[in-house]
């Protein structure tokens, strides 16, 4: 990350040097007789306690902006330690800009899927992003990226980020190690002719919406062999297989990032989103969420920590109705192709899925034969499946991106990209799997 700069160092709130640390967790059982505790076990309970709560079973929601200290003493104490005059940081709770229990407990669920050391919330997937990015970057810096990205991330890099000097260079995702050398190398010319540095590598795998795949640990040796890891964090968008099928900590990736608004929230009926990585990583991360809000509000937090006691049934689901659905349309003689990760075509891609995918997922591209037009009367004709954008929730839905969300890339990094046309996104639910498949068969028919 950036070199942290105290812009406002008279206002200890407004710091973004010293992020707000976390309260002291209580004492957690996460191991019985040395068996460790399995997330979908944890999701129960880890995190809060009914004492602090009147013995309430489930976390009420924390409605207020501002938290009472015990004494004047106190609060002289937990500014000494944010302001850093004190050694060992600041417990407890301020201010509900920096933190709240109800985040808290969500940050530490969602840290145990990916087996973080840490995790922050944010009131969207893009929230999340944007201020990882510029938390990461100063003028002059070049960001290394992946292809395709999701149309607002690619947007935010190429266009937000230009006006403050920082450029880019993409890679597609199927990379070979030597093009990978290579675009490193391309990277750090640029950054010293522009007198800044490398100090991310941002990658989406699965794309959006093509389920191309990025081989993480390749990534990881080519920034190894070319930048200090210390200085340049490897982080990835884990949307379309995480949490459940998919673990890019364990392969080489220092932070991952998530819409929550998908498979993690599920249910169509929020938004937010979240980063979790190493500890140096997320404190850097946290200070400038300080500063400039984005936190996820208590209500969504509570929300998202009912949704994470049963992600993992919806997304088991999700997958096995996507693969029932699949099988249909692989033969179907409409379909062109598909974009599944049950039936991978490219020998690259498949040991990519093979080395770092526990999942094939529901999210999927198919491609109808023809273009627009074809697509248009295959969406029109859906009775179960809705027309609409977003991924991961409890119902089938169905977008056409190069016309939706994709529309703001250029033709031409469209069809770079893959998003042709005849591109339909379909992302599966948990609905019945012969009501879905019945509902593709007679959409197909209109075609």
């Amino acid at each position: 990350m950036a070199d942290p700069k105290d812009t406002n160092s008279d206002d200890p709130l407004g710091a973004v040097d010293t992020p707000t640390p976390r309260r002291k967790p209580k004492p957690e059982v996460t191991r019985i007789d040395g068996q460790k505790l399995k997330p979908s076990t944890l999701m129960m309970g880890h995190g809060y306690d009914p004492a602090l709560s009147e013995g309430s079973l489930k976390a009420p929601i924390f409605l207020t902006s501002t938290f009472a200290f015990e004494s004047a003493s106190a609060g002289k104490r937990h500014f000494e330690g944010i302001t850093g005059k004190r050694e060992g940081g600041a417990e407890g709770l301020v201010y509900s800009r920096f933190n709240g229990p109800n985040q808290e407990i969500l940050e530490d669920r969602l840290a145990i899927w990916d087996d973080a050391e840490d995790a922050l919330c944010f009131s969207s997937g893009m929230t999340a992003i944007a201020v990882l990015i510029l938390a990461a970057c100063n003028a002059g810096d070049v960001i290394v990226h992946s292809g395709p990205l999701y149309a607002a991330s690619e947007g935010f890099v190429a266009k937000v980020m230009a006006k403050y000097g920082v450029t880019y260079i993409a890679f597609p995702a199927g990379a070979s190690p030597e093009k990978l050398d290579e675009v490193m190398r391309e990277a750090k010319a640029k950054a010293e002719e522009q007198g800044g540095e490398v100090p991310l590598i941002y990658l989406e795998s699965p794309g959006n919406p093509t389920n191309a795949l990025v081989d993480i640990e390749a990534v990881k040796e080519a920034r190894d062999a070319h930048f200090d890891p210390e200085r340049c964090p490897i982080a990835i968008d884990n949307t379309f297989l995480g949490p459940l099928w998919q673990r890019p900590l364990e392969h080489g990736a220092d932070l991952v990032v998530y819409s929550l608004t998908k498979y993690v929230g599920g249910h169509s009926d929020l938004v937010a989103g979240s980063v979790a990585g190493g500890k140096k990583w997320i404190d850097a991360i946290r200070a400038l969420r300080n500063t400039m809000g984005g936190i996820a509000d208590p209500n969504t937090a509570w929300m998202l920590l009912r949704s994470l006691e049963t992600v993992e049934l919806r997304m088991q689901r999700a997958g096995e109705n996507a693969a029932k659905v699949c099988a249909m349309l692989k033969n179907h003689p409409k379909v062109e192709g598909l974009g599944y990760l049950g039936m991978i075509e490219d020998e690259r891609q498949q040991d990519i899925y093979d080395r770092h995918c526990l999942g094939a997922g529901s999210t999927f591209s198919v491609f109808i034969k023809g273009g627009e037009a074809e697509c248009f009367r295959f969406l029109d004709a859906l009775k179960v499946a809705k027309l609409a954008v977003s991924l991961g929730g409890t119902e089938t839905l169905a977008s056409h991106p190069a016309s939706m969300t994709h529309l703001s890339v250029p033709e031409g990094r469209r069809t770079e990209l893959g998003i042709s046309d005849n591109l339909v996104r379909i992302s599966i639910g948990i609905e019945d799997a012969d009501d879905l498949v019945a509902d593709f068969e007679q959409a197909l028919e209109a075609v």
